[in-house]
C-alpha cells in the first residue's frame, strides 16, 4: 500500500493518504492558500490550488475562477516526485487538510527548529 511520507534531517513520518491539501497564510498578505495533492504512479499531482485574494506575488493566474471571495484555477504542472516546504518560526506555519480536517505541521512533523526544510513524497507503507 502506498501513502504519503514527509522526511527532515532527523524525521521520517508516514501517512496512509492518497490525497491532502496544503495550506498556508502569506507571510505578508496574511491570505490563506491552499494545494489539492493527489497520489499518480508514486508521484504527486496538484490538481487545484485556491487563494483568498491577492497581492504581493500572489495574483491568480488566468483562468482563475472567482467563488464565493476565493480564486480557485488549475495548475498546469506534471505530476512531482517530491514536494520541499521550507519552514521558519518567523511566519505561520504549514497545514495539512485530509478527512475534513486540518492539522498544524508541528503536530505531523515537529516544532519548525527540528525540521526546517520538509520534504513530501509518495512512498511505500510498512
Amino acid at each position: 500500500m502506498s501513502g504519503l511520507c514527509l522526511a527532515a534531517a532527523a524525521l521520517s513520518v508516514a501517512l496512509p493518504l492518497q490525497s491532502f491539501t496544503l495550506a498556508w497564510t502569506h507571510s505578508i498578505e496574511k491570505i490563506r492558500w491552499e494545494e489539492d495533492y493527489r497520489i499518480v504512479d508514486q508521484r504527486l499531482q496538484l490538481v487545484e490550488a485556491r487563494v483568498r485574494g491577492h497581492g504581493a506575488g500572489m495574483e491568480p493566474p488566468e483562468g482563475a475562477v472567482l467563488k464565493d471571495g476565493v480564486w480557485h484555477y488549475r495548475p498546469a504542472l506534471p505530476p512531482l516526485p517530491r514536494v520541499q516546504l521550507a519552514r521558519s518560526s518567523y511566519v505561520a506555519d504549514y497545514e495539512m487538510c485530509w478527512d475534513g480536517r486540518c492539522r498544524p505541521m508541528k503536530d505531523i512533523a515537529g516544532p519548525v527548529e527540528k525540521a526546517p526544510v520538509l520534504e513530501l513524497f509518495p512512498c511505500d507503507l510498512p
